[in-house]
């Protein structure tokens, strides 16, 4: 039987947030009902808001969570009532080209739950990143839930559902950053935090931070740079060069995403260094580069969606080393608060006074 919980919508471009009552339908044969404890507030969350994804509004928010299956379909094997669960949105196929070739990672046809939940009017909702977690229950495919140690905190586990999970993987699973090597991350938000921290998770000697923000440059120091430059006053290009030998970064990882990193990222790196794209550009972006400048390097260009992560292999192993003190994914969380607050979380994210706000539930 259907029930009717709280969640958090966008319900038009330009018209904030509103916090109304949500119809879960019971679950399919492959399909979970989640209780979510946590949800990290995420710049894909408020790119749907503002339109940036697509226009199949209204949108449910939220997609970086934990919590509990509650409820499980006829079908399901993966979980079962009771698992404390991270949430994912790459919930591979096993059948797709990508998956047949042994690359998961790219799984072209991700699952998602069977049927959408609602409004009370039946309006149907698209749910962030096929999850839509700023809700009290959400309805998702069985293959979106990855189990992890319960004995984490529901509030930092969650954050690798997305942004954690992307930063860090952007270092080490598409960057292949190694021992002794040295690595620029340009633009030190949450996400180029953690590519910090995975660089210094892979051994990194050298991590120069790069942002226009002290404060961002601050928190950089905090989670693992051996350096950090502020580029509003200095050339980050010339700085990373200057603190590598004078011959560029190893591995360099855009966090930001746009034209502008993306050049200083090129050309910071190493002769046959590596240039990891994380940050998410906007359509309208265009790059203009000498092809001459690009065939006199090697190396290679990568762009890195969802870190390149395989939820079952990463998951847990990053709770595990969280909980062992070895990775500090705690100091992501600069607030908790309720599932009434997530506009003024947007707009603490916009003028970069956090690093994660988390709605508790």
């Amino acid at each position: 039987m259907s029930q009717t919980v709280k969640g958090v919508i966008a319900r038009s471009k330009g018209a904030g947030v509103e916090l109304v009552d949500v119809v879960v339908p019971d679950p399919g044969p492959n399909d979970v009902i989640v209780r979510v404890q946590a949800c990290g507030v995420c710049h894909t969350d408020l790119a749907y808001r503002d339109g940036g994804i697509n226009d199949e509004y209204p949108f449910l928010l939220g997609h970086e969570a934990a919590g509990i299956v509650e409820t499980v379909g006829e079908r399901v094997t993966h979980v079962e009532e009771g698992d404390f669960v991270v949430l994912n949105w790459r919930a591979v196929c096993g059948e797709c080209r990508a998956c047949k070739r042994g690359e998961q990672q790219y799984c072209f046809a991700t699952h998602n739950a069977s049927q959408k939940m609602t409004l009370t009017d039946g309006t149907e909702l698209t749910p962030a990143l096929g999850i839509g977690a700023f809700i009290d229950k959400t309805l998702v495919h069985e293959g979106q839930c990855t189990k992890v140690d319960p004995a984490a905190d529901p509030a930092v586990a969650g954050l690798l559902g997305c942004g954690v999970m992307a930063g860090i993987g952007a270092a080490v699973n598409t960057g292949g950053v190694s021992r002794g090597q040295s690595v620029a991350v340009i633009g030190c938000g949450g996400v180029g935090v953690a590519a910090i921290v995975g660089a210094r998770l892979a051994g990194a000697s050298t991590i120069v931070a790069v942002d226009v923000d002290d404060t961002k440059l601050e928190w950089a120091k905090d989670f693992g740079a051996t350096h950090t430059v502020n580029s509003k006053g200095t050339d980050p290009v010339a700085a990373i060069q200057e603190l590598t030998g004078g011959f560029g970064a190893d591995v360099v990882i855009d966090a930001v995403g746009r034209p502008e990193t993306y050049e200083q990222a090129f050309y910071a790196r190493d002769l046959a260094g590596t240039v990891v794209l994380v940050g998410v550009p906007t359509p309208e972006m265009r790059l203009e580069l000498p092809l001459l400048d690009f065939f006199g390097r090697g190396g290679s260009l990568k762009s890195s969606w969802y870190g390149d992560c395989l939820p079952e292999r990463d998951f847990p192993m990053l709770v595990d080393l969280h909980l062992q003190g070895r990775l500090p994914l705690e100091k992501f969380v600069s607030e908790r608060i309720g599932i009434d607050a997530v506009e003024q979380a947007f707009d603490a994210m916009k003028a970069g006074s956090v690093l994660r706000s988390v709605v508790t539930l």
